[in-house]
């Protein structure tokens, strides 16, 4: 008889654990398992620890303590990797620091302690001489120079590593990737939330599809952000594709009505100003000359769809992130599954499912066109995002039905 297989062990770091919080989605899946291919699917490893920041009303963390008895709460996250002892006892990590009561800058980001929760772990690492995967739930953090501070740490002590969100990883409709290889001349992504929040998905959109164009990513030179009128006065000059928006905009399963009453109709300009009171752009160059545009239209969508321009086709590629819609958005969330997923197989093999540089450069976009907002709409040089330059997994990890 072969011996039976060793469970891993888990820790979980999380701001908050809540009813609909990240904490919630991605902690209770490794606990309660998920839908995958089928089946009711259990992860092959159990969470053994757990760290929580802050506890708000309908904290989850007694109930979840009280069903999983292997689960033991930790009051520092040293304590929550070591359990207990001096030595690393855990097989990897989920950092979610997302959600919780946390302050926010005068450029109105919110500054989750990504950074600080990370540094703690690194304290162990170089105490115990040991490493454990980490998954850093969303971009790195709200400071470029503690994000890359983080990779650089990642990549000096072997950490495995992988951040992001579910966008990259969900479904898509259409089931489609970007060619390897392609030449890509431009890309759109239109979506939809705020500021320093849904613009990372819609980056990440836009990213985990043009890293695959030929050479990779080579890195990106400048950005520059529009909001409110400059947003229009731009749309107007064309300073991004018509073509594109409209190939996205076509894809999106939420568009708001322009008219009232029974209609397919497409919104013309006046009725998109109408919709979409604080539509917001980002622009930005890549180093090989490829420009994406980022389109925050809330009012008009509640989707992420992506649109490029490729060499030698006809009509542009274009497909939706999918993600359910409401109320199943927030209620099963189940985009959190290959999210998930692709973290488990981290977990088990010690192997990023996909390079952890994406979000490196999306972290790196979304603080840069935070800062060009908070000037006015400012172009700024990016000679920082030009040395992130890296090459995607051949190998697409999308969730195909």
């Amino acid at each position: 008889m072969s011996p039976k297989k060793r469970r891993l062990k888990i820790a979980a770091v999380v701001t908050e654990y809540r009813k609909f919080s990240h904490g919630q989605h991605i902690v209770d899946r490794f606990l309660e398992g998920y839908g995958w291919n089928g089946r009711h699917h259990h992860p092959e490893m159990d969470v053994v620890s757990l760290y929580v920041d802050q506890r708000p009303e309908g904290d989850l963390t007694a109930d979840r303590l009280e069903r999983f008895p292997k689960m033991e709460l930790m009051p520092t996250i040293a304590e929550a990797l070591t359990l207990g002892g001096s030595d690393l006892a855990v097989d990897g990590i989920l950092l979610v620091g997302e959600h919780g009561k946390y302050h926010r800058n005068e450029k109105g980001q919110h500054q989750y302690p990504r950074y600080e929760f990370f540094q703690q772990m690194v304290s162990v690492f170089r105490t115990t001489g040991k490493v454990a995967p980490i998954f850093n739930d969303k971009h790195l953090s709200w400071n470029w120079d503690w994000a890359l501070q983080m990779y650089d740490q990642s990549v000096e002590l072997g950490i495995p590593f992988m951040a992001g969100s579910s966008l990259p990883v969900t479904w898509r409709t259409p089931q489609i990737e970007m060619p390897l290889g392609a030449q890509v001349k431009e890309a759109v992504c239109v979506c939809y939330g705020g500021v320093d929040s849904y613009d990372f998905h819609g980056l990440e959109t836009l990213q985990c599809m043009v890293e695959r164009r030929a050479g990779g990513e080579h890195g990106v030179i400048w950005l520059e952000a529009f909001r409110d009128e400059q947003f229009w006065e731009a749309h107007h000059k064309g300073v991004w594709s018509q073509e594109l928006f409209e190939a996205a905009l076509t894809r999106s399963h939420t568009i708001t009505p322009p008219r009232a009453g029974f209609n397919n109709s497409f919104p013309n300009i006046d009725e998109l100003k109408k919709l979409c009171e604080k539509p917001v752009a980002y622009v930005y160059k890549h180093a090989d000359g490829l420009q994406s545009t980022m389109l925050l239209l809330s009012g008009l969508v509640q989707d992420f769809n992506f649109a490029a321009r490729i060499e030698g086709q006809d009509k542009p590629l274009s497909t939706q992130m999918y993600l359910p819609m409401p109320p199943a958005r927030s209620t099963l969330a189940n985009f959190f599954s290959p999210q998930c997923n692709n973290v488990e197989q981290m977990f088990l093999t010690g192997k990023p499912s996909y390079p952890v540089e994406r979000t490196l450069m999306t972290t790196g976009l979304t603080a840069a066109a935070v800062d060009s907002l908070h000037q006015d709409g400012k172009r700024l040089k990016t000679p920082h995002l030009a040395q992130v330059t890296y090459q995607p997994n051949p190998e697409s990890t999308f969730w195909r039905t």
